[in-house]
């Protein structure tokens, strides 16, 4: 039963979870455990169906179980589960990031996003010889020490720890600003450019919830950056392979000095991947002194379920029609909502979307915060409540992908139309 599995959960694992929001304690719910998926549905340990907007938080965007991935994966796992030394796959799926991620020459592989953005950090203090890094408030990029922090009030605020086990001399290291803000970048710049290694960015913010750039913003950021010598960071673990093929910077047409990817690249595995110019890469071990290893990057398991994800991606092009998609979702529940005469916003851009129950134009996360989080939460557990799965947090992103079929939409917004009743 599923109330005997998140129970006994409790007793082995920290707040019964392996990473805190699967906890439902920002939505005061009741966690589920899921034990199946298929398409754009899930079930859980009692056999209760959902329609999934989660995606596993973005990286299922052809769905689960899909044929070609699973068949891969098998495939490989007769073969061997982990080698430790070079795997073909490896090099297929490396040419793959590198002939669709526009700023790509050279990519590493790692087994997770917070990896990704570890080492990236890593290796533009490395090449630069320069130690402050700059973030902006609201944007997630894992929990490593020095993107684990927050920011007081003032322009240019060095970050204080986020949690307890960051010494506050590296979370110093880091200044966050406000999202959307090029005042503050400007600012931050004259007092402090000589010495900042590099800005790292969400190009499209997906844990603040969905908060779109201004485009300017991102040029000024290519442009600054370049104008001082620093290194421009995109983490685009949300919005890789999924916003374009290309992801966000194929998007806008701005090409970052390294990318961060993850989530969709693994196909549903743990993998990440830090990559950028030539020459930037070539800093990082055994090319260059940046050290960074793992025993189990390049996995091949996660390597094929990457290759095919992305092939299939490649083969289909499928980002108009989820455009349309989500276009057609977020419309809806916005008439849904608007005829209750429930206040909100909603973002959207591309497949991502993110409901904020407040009045704002939500353009950082100052405005998101505005968001009346209780009401989210009721809206969350009545969702839940009639099969329909989103994020059980307010600051994150929904999802949709290639195995939602009209007919899934239509049937979600039923579900929905039924479950608002009760707010």
């Amino acid at each position: 039963m599923n109330l005997n599995v998140i129970e006994e959960a409790k007793d082995l694992l920290p707040g019964g979870v392996n990473s805190p929001v699967r906890a439902f304690k920002a939505v005061e719910g009741n966690p589920i455990s899921l034990v199946k998926g298929k398409g754009c549905r899930v079930w859980d340990a009692e056999g209760k169906e959902y329609i999934d907007f989660l995606a596993s938080w973005g990286p299922l965007i052809l769905g689960h179980s899909h044929p070609r991935v699973v068949g891969r994966v098998k495939e490989e796992a007769e073969k061997g589960l982990t080698y430790g030394l070079t795997n073909p796959n490896e090099v297929i799926l490396a040419r793959l990031v590198v002939d669709t991620v526009p700023s790509v020459e050279k990519v590493r592989f790692v087994s997770s996003g917070t990896e990704a953005t570890m080492s990236a950090i890593r290796l533009a203090r490395g090449y630069t010889g320069r130690r402050y890094i700059v973030k902006f408030e609201g944007c997630y990029h894992g929990h490593y020490d020095s993107l684990l922090v927050s920011a007081g009030s003032g322009v240019a605020t060095f970050g204080i720890p986020g949690t307890p086990g960051i010494p506050e001399e590296i979370a110093k290291l880091t200044i966050v600003l406000p999202y959307n803000d090029i005042e503050a970048v400007k600012e931050t710049f004259r007092r402090y450019g000589e010495d900042i290694a590099c800005v790292i960015v969400e190009p499209v913010a997906g844990n603040m919830g969905v908060v779109v750039p201004e485009v300017e913003f991102l040029r000024f950021l290519r442009d600054i950056t370049k104008s001082y010598g620093s290194l421009l960071i995109f983490d685009e673990v949300i919005t890789g392979f999924r916003l374009s093929l290309g992801g966000a910077q194929e998007m806008f047409g701005i090409e970052p000095d390294i990318t961060c990817l993850g989530k969709i690249l693994g196909g549903g595995l743990p993998v990440g991947a830090y990559g950028g110019r030539n020459d930037i890469m070539s800093h990082v071990a055994p090319e260059g002194p940046v050290y960074q290893a793992g025993t189990l990057s390049g996995n091949p398991l996660g390597m094929v379920a990457g290759i095919e994800t992305i092939s299939v991606l490649r083969e289909e092009n499928p980002y108009e029609e989820l455009d349309r998609k989500m276009s057609v979702l977020s419309e809806s529940i916005s008439e849904i909502l608007g005829e209750k005469g429930i206040v909100h916003t909603i973002n959207r851009i591309g497949s991502m979307m993110t409901v904020f129950f407040t009045e704002k134009d939500v353009r950082n996360f100052a405005d998101a915060k505005s968001s009346d989080t209780k009401l989210f939460g009721r809206f969350f557990r009545k969702l839940l409540e009639k099969g329909v799965l989103i994020p059980p947090a307010q600051f994150e992103a929904w999802f949709v992908g290639t195995a939602h079929s009209t007919e899934d939409i239509n049937e979600a917004l039923e579900r929905i139309r039924d479950a608002t009743k009760g707010l």
